[in-house]
């Protein structure tokens, strides 16, 4: 049975800067005698190719002006593709005014995004802002019902195929398809320039726009989200620096939602440092994190504050692994691991490992840009910049008796960067460049104070160690503590120090807890609530 809302094509209107599959689309267009408009770059490759093309200009009878800024804003181009084919009051106005009807529109935008991934100057990114490929985009998607819209490559053969299953038509239903990717693409364009132009505007993170857009390119169908009754997918900003969404997977099967939330979570973790930092996550939280003069020094120092938790995790390295560093990862049951870059020994090394994801990043992206942070709600959006603020040795204010020493310092501000990472309520307890006791996420701070503690006591039995790890450590709260319980089961557990913001009612009281059981202790009057 004919389809009774196929619309023939007779012209097309062909202008692309991603000229991929551009020949052989065009080539079967021209052998069905689809008269083809085109412009500039397009127009060359066309006729290189042999393929007859129209000129944009021939057909309006105005030159392209302004260097190209202007060529197809023209009423032989809108009224062409926006004329109602069933209305006879169109029909009137395009033969009174000469005006041929356009039946495909195949156009995709001037690199913008990728100018801004690559951090081009300002004037540099404006020049690559697309006026008349989104008008003509969005006039072709309105005009659905009598136009057929294409804006990605991906999308050829889809038109082809119902070109040849319908005689040289398109069908309403690849037409309707078409034209609402056609504006997720013009809203998803207009959306990183409104990004772009708006952080040159407001530099100093000091409001956010009164509208805010949101764009983004869909790399991946997910096989389920957090539950496998829920649909998921992977939609990439192309604006920004390489991270674990863009990243390449090298070997195992593609990784789920929760794979991707931990590996972006450790990945972030490990960009906090300068030395060679290994992060182990599990559900969203780090279970450890060491710094060494190796990676697999980091690795050991990592495992060893939670193996039990670490079975089945994400593992994150802020350089290029390497062979032994990839043995000893193999030792164990791991979900993902996401890196820079593996070499050739690494990458043998993880290959034993079928189940293994090994994610590369890529160089570059080094976390220190700041994105927005956004979370659902039922009917809007809760938004905000991206908890990018460090603390330095300089800035820490010590309000005991007795001031932290130089080693106490280094682990206290390495411990308190760990627990910018870890749900609220988080308490991290730190040794020597290493976690040995991680509580997250508790309604009470003394109870992840106590979480972190057994944690450390239990994995100092499991390797047959007498005394726990806790013994010696420093111990940083991502809050103040709001009474001094908490501090007192960490000086319970053995810690020697204390970071936290300061700021609570009962300040002073947690000082005296502080002095009376000889512990040191540093505000920051910074806080790092992960809710």
């Amino acid at each position: 049975m004919p389809d009774s809302h196929g619309r023939p094509i007779a012209r097309a209107l062909v202008s692309v800067s991603d000229k991929t599959g551009l020949e052989a689309f065009a080539l079967v267009l021209a052998q069905r005698g689809v008269d083809i408009l085109s412009t500039g770059g397009t127009a060359r490759v066309l006729r290189d190719a042999g393929i007859a093309v129209t000129d944009v200009s021939e057909h309006t009878g105005f030159p392209e002006i302004m260097d190209g800024r202007v060529k197809t804003l023209h009423p032989a181009i809108h009224g062409g593709i926006l004329a109602r084919r069933g209305d006879a009051d169109h029909r009137a106005a395009m033969e009174a005014h000469g005006i041929a009807g356009i039946d495909l529109v195949a156009v995709n935008l001037y690199p913008f995004e990728e100018a801004v991934r690559a951090g081009a100057a300002l004037d540099t990114c404006i020049e690559t802002i697309d006026i008349g490929g989104p008008a003509v985009i969005r006039a072709a998607a309105k005009n659905h019902d009598d136009v057929t819209v294409v804006v990605q490559p991906a999308d050829y053969q889809a038109v082809l195929d119902d070109m040849e299953a319908l005689g040289g038509a398109t069908s309403l239903a690849l037409r309707r398809r078409l034209a609402a990717t056609a504006f997720a693409r013009t809203a998803a364009f207009d959306a990183a320039i409104a990004r772009r132009l708006g952080a040159e505007a407001q530099a100093d993170e000091s409001r956010l726009p009164a509208r805010l857009a949101f764009g983004g390119a869909r790399r991946q169908v997910l096989r389920y989200g957090e539950n496998p009754h829920q649909v998921a997918a992977l939609y990439v900003d192309p604006t920004a620096a390489p991270g674990v969404a863009q990243a390449a997977l090298i070997q195992g099967k593609e990784p789920s939602y929760n794979n991707l939330a931990d590996a972006d979570a450790a990945f972030g973790l490990v960009r906090e440092f300068g030395p060679p930092a290994i992060a182990i996550i599990k559900h969203g939280n780090p279970c450890g994190v060491g710094l060494g003069g190796a990676l697999s020094g980091a690795y050991e120092k990592a495992l060893a504050c939670d193996p039990v938790s670490a079975f089945g995790g994400v593992v994150a390295a802020n350089r290029p692994l390497d062979g032994a560093t990839a043995r000893a990862i193999a030792g164990l049951f791991t979900e993902v691991v996401v890196v820079p870059e593996a070499d050739d020994e690494a990458r043998a090394a993880l290959a034993a490992k079928s189940d293994l994801r090994l994610l590369l990043t890529g160089a570059g992206g080094d976390g220190s840009r700041a994105r927005l942070v956004v979370r659902t709600l039922d009917d809007g959006f809760l938004v905000q910049t991206q908890d990018t603020a460090r603390v330095t040795a300089n800035e820490l204010k010590t309000v005991s008796r007795r001031a932290p020493t130089e080693r106490e310092r280094e682990d206290l501000l390495f411990a308190f960067t760990v627990a910018k990472h870890v749900k609220s309520n988080a308490i991290v307890y730190a040794k020597d460049g290493a976690t040995v006791g991680i509580g997250a996420g508790q309604m009470s701070r003394v109870d992840s104070s106590r979480i972190a503690a057994q944690k450390a006591a239990d994995a100092s039995a499991a390797a047959g160690e007498e005394r726990s790890r806790a013994e010696g450590c420093v111990v940083a709260s991502d809050a103040f503590f709001p009474f001094a319980d908490g501090l007192l089961a960490a000086a319970a557990a053995g810690a020697t120090a204390v970071i936290q913001p300061g700021g609570s009612k009962r300040d002073a009281e947690v000082i005296a807890a502080a002095d009376e059981q000889g512990l040191a202790m540093v505000f920051t009057g910074l806080r790092h609530f992960r809710h």
